[in-house]
């Protein structure tokens, strides 16, 4: 099934239509993909740095407290064991890697599916181009305005798009600059549309196949 698309200006006027191509689209599968997708992406945002002290961590507790025998009290090696206040943590979190590994085809079957459903939630606007001479955020938000995308937006840009474009978006919160190359599930689903500028149409398609 053949999918159609307006490349829009600027302005906001139709320039021509895009057609996409079957293989870039999944509908009938790819759920799971998306799933494990996303999981593997925030699983790789965490940092992993929590640590506690062992009972060999904590400093002193060096000396027996007191005899083995004849106190009538608990056998006692350390002062810092886990039993005391101040002692170690047993089982407590250390330093790990929480990142997942999902294989190439699962990645391509995720960007697909999700890149798919934005298209139809009608959340993705081609842009034929956006010409900024000098780092211009008002610029910028007038275009996402006039082609009725707001300022939650996602702009997918060719990696040799001009700078200014990077600059004008990096003090709007709710804008984020990526390039084809670049761009992940996450990303795609996280922002209420998602504008592709027409010179970076081919990078991503290769992404999809």
């Amino acid at each position: 099934m053949s999918t159609n698309l307006k490349v829009l200006d600027a302005a906001g006027n139709e320039v021509e239509d895009f057609e996409l191509k079957p293989e870039w689209l999944v509908r009938d599968k790819g759920d799971q993909a998306v799933h494990d997708e996303v999981v593997a992406y925030l699983a790789g945002r965490r940092a992993g740095t929590a640590a506690t002290k062992t009972r060999s961590n904590v400093r002193g507790g060096g000396a027996k407290p007191w005899r083995q025998k004849g106190t009538g009290r608990a056998r006692a090696g350390s002062i810092r064991s886990p039993l005391w206040r101040g002692g170690g943590i047993i089982f407590g979190p250390q330093p790990r890697d929480f990142s997942k590994k999902t294989n190439k085809k699962v990645r391509r079957l995720a960007l697909r599916r999700a890149f798919t459903s934005r298209i139809d939630e009608d959340a993705v606007t081609i842009l034929d181009k956006i010409d900024l001479d000098a780092p211009k955020t008002r610029k910028l938000v007038e275009a996402l305005w006039a082609i009725d995308v707001g300022e939650i937006a996602l702009i997918i840009a060719d990696g040799s798009e001009n700078e200014n474009l990077f600059l004008s978006a990096r003090n709007l919160p709710h804008i984020l600059v990526v390039s084809a190359a670049s761009v992940n599930v996450y990303q795609m689903l996280a922002y209420d549309k998602i504008v592709l500028l027409k010179g970076a149409i081919e990078s991503f398609s290769r992404r999809l196949t």
